[in-house]
């Protein structure tokens, strides 16, 4: 039989043990919090911070200019060099990847641009590409034939002596080959891109359709452009314009 004082050191050890699991426990379970904060929050604060360093407005700077000299901004072209950004957003493509792109637009629009693609991109809206026009040595139609998503390019409007808005660098053609330009000609239809043929027929169901419900239309006559799928004579469902 143990004796009294014995008997109560025994018992208080075993309450000390009992509180020190206690306390164990507890420790590990806020450790667990603080654990499930730090996956939760920190990575998803890193992740703002990428994405927000991803948009951004720059002016041209040598280099650029000599590159798109002759191509895109071509001898003649009534806009300044120090009117013109380099713009670069980051958009997913079509198979969900995250993609660097470029555009060259009016310092007019650039906030514009850079705010529209912010939010699509924060909506993983799909856009396939987005390269400087120049890839394709200013070819309009290669551009929107690899649906390339593109703004500035000097040139006039097919079969017209008229600078294009996007001769202005005042417009964007956003994923042109299913969403083609539809207009008639001496009695023929013709499309634009040619192998956008099959996306002309604006009622049937298919992918990266632009119409009034599209969040790209959404966001851009927010934004004061005007879509070239509303005009009466000829449609071009890619275009949009200010």
């Amino acid at each position: 039989k143990k004796e009294p004082h014995i008997a109560m050191l025994s018992v208080k050890c075993l309450n000390l043990q009992h509180d020190s699991k206690k306390n164990t426990s507890m420790r590990n379970i806020q450790l667990i919090i603080l654990i499930a904060l730090f996956v939760l929050f920190i990575p998803c604060h890193i992740h703002a911070q990428s994405i927000s360093a991803q948009f951004s407005i720059k002016e041209l700077n040598d280099s650029l200019f000599q590159y798109i000299s002759g191509k895109s901004y071509k001898s003649g072209c009534p806009v300044k060099r120090s009117d013109l950004r380099l713009l670069i957003v980051t958009h997913y493509d079509f198979s969900g990847n995250v993609c660097r792109g470029e555009l060259i637009c009016n310092t007019l629009i650039a906030q514009d641009l850079i705010d529209i693609f912010s939010t699509l991109f924060a909506e993983h809206y799909p856009i396939e590409k987005i390269r400087l026009i120049d890839y394709y040595n200013a070819d309009d139609n290669a551009s929107m034939s690899d649906n390339n998503t593109s703004c500035f390019n000097y040139r006039t409007i097919s079969g017209s002596a008229k600078i294009s808005r996007h001769g202005l660098g005042m417009a964007i053609d956003i994923n042109p080959r299913y969403n083609p330009e539809v207009k008639t000609h001496n009695g023929k239809t013709i499309i634009s891109p040619s192998n956008g043929v099959d996306y002309k027929d604006r009622t049937k169901p298919f992918p990266h359709k632009i119409n009034h419900a599209d969040l790209c239309y959404k966001l851009f006559t927010q934004h004061g452009f005007r879509w070239g799928g509303n005009w009466k004579y000829s449609k071009d469902y890619q275009h949009f314009e200010k």
